[in-house]
């Protein structure tokens, strides 16, 4: 994807805008999408994270791709913001400290792996998004969690148990997928 900075510029000011509209109307921002460039109007996964003083304060976000990009973003925004289930909602007087950070996914491949060593020796650290899945149980870190998370093995085990899995855990249907993501931020 090439995004222009007025491309990125937007997006964020209508992750901002959405926060906002939703601390005013509990409501997130709904966009015109053919308001906007055509780079926008492609329809894209993303994740919106939010932190105050580097400390996360809501992420929220979907893997797979349904609606344009700046779409997406509003949704993920006001979410992020409003709905994250480990996170109260972000009140008045947080909302001008937020940082605001937009991952915009790839599609997810998956990947073939004959056991566990296999699979951590095909993740690349810094640069793949993860999603696991087996009987029922599901998960996902972002690329950006290899910032607090640099091991493969950590990262996996990790992985394992945001989906409910015991961190040793193993089957025969273990899935995987990888995805990369363009990162921004208000700079």
């Amino acid at each position: 994807m090439s995004l222009t900075k007025k491309d990125i510029k937007t997006l964020l000011q209508v992750a901002k805008k959405s926060i906002q509209l939703g601390l005013e109307t509990d409501k997130p921002l709904v966009v015109e999408v053919t308001d906007y460039e055509e780079e926008l109007q492609k329809v894209k996964a993303t994740f919106v994270t939010l932190e105050i003083n580097q400390n996360l304060r809501g992420c929220m976000g979907t893997i797979t791709a349904f609606r344009p990009l700046i779409s997406d973003v509003s949704y993920q925004a006001y979410n992020a913001a409003f709905y994250d289930p480990r996170f109260s909602r972000v009140g008045i007087n947080e909302f001008p400290i937020l940082d605001i950070h937009i991952s915009i996914l790839t599609e997810p491949k998956s990947m073939s792996f004959d056991s566990e060593d296999d699979l951590i020796q095909q993740l690349r650290p810094g640069v793949d998004g993860l999603i696991i899945s087996d009987r029922g149980h599901r998960a996902t870190f972002l690329p950006s969690v290899w910032e607090s998370l640099t091991d493969p093995q950590d990262f996996l085990h990790h992985l394992k148990k945001k989906a409910g899995l015991p961190s040793k855990y193993w089957s025969d249907t273990f899935e995987a997928q990888n995805y990369t993501t363009e990162s921004i931020h208000a700079p």
